[in-house]
C-alpha cells in the first residue's frame, strides 16, 4: 500500500477474463482483487490526502450487473473524496454502457464525488499490416509464412498456388473469438479501412474489393506488396460513430487522453491523439476552438493529474511548450521500426507542423529532430518527494 501511495495513484481492472488473470503461474492482483480490498486501498489515500484511483470499468452486457458496478464507483469517489478516473469509449458490444456512464459521472459530480473520463479523440484500433500483425496470423498456413523473414513472405505471396491457399483460408477462418487488449479481433471487412490518409477519411476493404472486382484478402495481400509491406489497415474495436465520440469530448469532465503506454507497441498506437483532436476536431470539423482544444490538452490534464505548476504560459510555471502551425498540424502515417531491445518491433507516428517541443525550457525536437538535449526528469507524486 506505502509503494502505490508513494506512486500517487492505484490502477483496477475489474475484468475477470480467464485468460488474464495470471501472468504465467501468478495470479495479477488487479484482475482478481475483492471490491473490499479495492475500497481499503482508496480509503488509504483519502487518509493521505492524495493520490487518484483508475479503473477500467465492467460494462458487461448485463445491465443489472452494470448498474450495480457503476453504483460502487459512484459511491467509492463521494466517500473516499479522491478522484476516480478511466477511459471512456463506445464499444458496440458494451451495447448503451458508454451513455450509462456519462449519466454516472454527473451523478458523483452531483453529490461531490469527483469523476475524471479520459477521452480519446478518435477510434480505438489496432493496426494491421505485415510488418505488424494481421488477422490471419494464428490460422496455420499463414502461421507457417508469417514466421519467415518479411523478403521471403514476398516470394510466397507472390507464388499463385501458395497465395491461392492462403486466401482461401483467411476467407474462411475460422477465427474464434479469444481476442483481448490490442490483439488483431477477426476480420471485419466492410469496418477494416485502408489506412492511406492520416486523418481519414476511410475506405473500407470490403468497398475497395467490390471496386477491383476480387476479395478483402487479396486486397490487402496486393496493396501490401505494391507498397513493399509497408500498407497498414485499421480494424476499430471501439469509438466507430465519430458523434458519440463527440459528446464524450465534450463532456465537462473529460480531459483528452488514454493509452496503454507502450502495452501494446506493435498493435495499438495512441500518440497521435492530440495531434489528430488538432487536425480532425479543430481544423476539419470545427468542432471545437482552437484555444479550447489546447486547453483539453494542457491545463486541463495538468489540473487533474495534479500538476500545479504546469499546462499554462505563466511567470513561475514550467516552461513545457509545443511550437505547432494550426493550419498543418496533425498526424503522420505511421510506420514500424524494430530498434527495441533484440530487434523488437514498435509501431511509431510522428506528427507535421510541429516546429519546435520545449521541456523545462530547452528544445528537445525541433522540426521532429532530437537536438541532443535531455532536459526530461521524472515527476513524482507529492509522498514521493519528501
Amino acid at each position: 500500500v506505502e509503494a502505490a501511495m508513494r506512486a500517487g495513484a492505484i490502477g483496477f481492472s475489474s475484468s475477470r477474463s480467464a485468460s488474464h488473470q495470471t501472468v504465467g503461474d501468478r495470479p495479477v492482483a488487479s484482475r482478481v482483487g475483492t471490491w473490499d480490498e479495492v475500497r481499503a486501498l482508496v480509503g488509504v489515500m483519502a487518509e493521505l490526502g492524495t493520490g487518484l484511483f483508475e479503473i477500467t470499468p465492467d460494462n458487461s452486457a448485463d445491465p443489472h450487473q452494470r448498474a450495480v458496478h457503476h453504483a460502487a464507483l459512484r459511491d467509492l469517489a463521494v466517500e473516499s473524496g479522491r478522484p476516480v478516473t478511466f477511459i471512456l469509449a463506445h464499444a458496440p458490444f458494451q451495447g448503451n454502457a458508454w451513455s450509462e456512464m456519462l449519466s454516472l459521472v454527473d451523478d458523483t459530480l452531483a453529490q461531490g464525488g469527483r469523476m475524471i473520463i479520459q477521452a480519446l479523440a478518435r477510434q480505438v484500433q489496432a493496426i494491421l499490416g505485415f510488418r505488424s500483425h494481421l488477422p490471419f496470423d494464428k490460422l496455420p498456413a499463414w502461421r507457417s509464412m508469417r514466421g519467415r523473414p518479411l523478403a521471403e513472405q514476398v516470394r510466397m505471396l507472390r507464388e499463385p498456388q501458395t497465395r491461392a491457399a492462403l486466401v482461401a483460408e483467411a476467407m474462411k477462418g475460422p477465427y474464434g473469438s479469444g481476442a483481448v487488449g490490442g490483439e488483431a479481433r477477426p476480420p471485419d471487412w466492410e469496418i477494416m479501412t485502408v489506412f492511406d490518409s492520416p486523418i481519414g477519411p476511410y475506405r473500407s476493404v470490403a468497398e475497395v474489393a467490390r471496386e477491383r472486382g476480387t476479395t478483402p484478402v487479396d486486397v490487402i495481400i496486393d496493396m501490401a506488396l505494391e507498397s513493399g509491406l509497408e500498407q497498414f489497415f485499421i480494424q476499430p474495436y471501439a469509438n466507430h460513430n465519430f458523434a458519440d465520440v463527440l459528446k464524450i469530448l465534450k463532456h465537462p469532465a473529460s480531459v483528452v487522453g488514454g493509452s496503454d503506454s507502450g502495452a501494446h507497441v506493435s498493435q495499438i498506437l495512441d500518440s497521435s491523439t492530440p495531434t489528430f483532436l488538432l487536425a480532425h476536431w479543430v481544423r476539419r470539423e470545427k468542432a471545437f476552438t482552437l484555444e479550447d482544444a489546447v486547453r483539453k490538452l494542457t491545463f486541463d490534464p495538468a489540473v487533474v493529474w495534479g500538476f500545479a505548476d504546469r499546462g499554462l504560459v505563466a511567470e513561475r510555471m514550467v516552461a513545457d511548450l509545443v511550437v505547432f502551425d494550426p493550419e498543418r498540424v496533425g498526424p503522420a502515417l505511421p510506420t514500424a521500426d524494430t530498434d527495441l531491445p533484440a530487434g523488437g518491433m514498435r509501431l511509431k507516428q510522428n506528427a507535421t507542423g510541429i516546429g519546435a517541443t520545449v521541456v523545462g525550457g530547452q528544445v528537445l525536437l525541433r522540426n521532429g529532430e532530437h537536438t541532443g538535449a535531455l532536459p526530461g526528469r521524472l515527476l513524482r507524486g507529492p509522498l514521493a518527494r519528501h
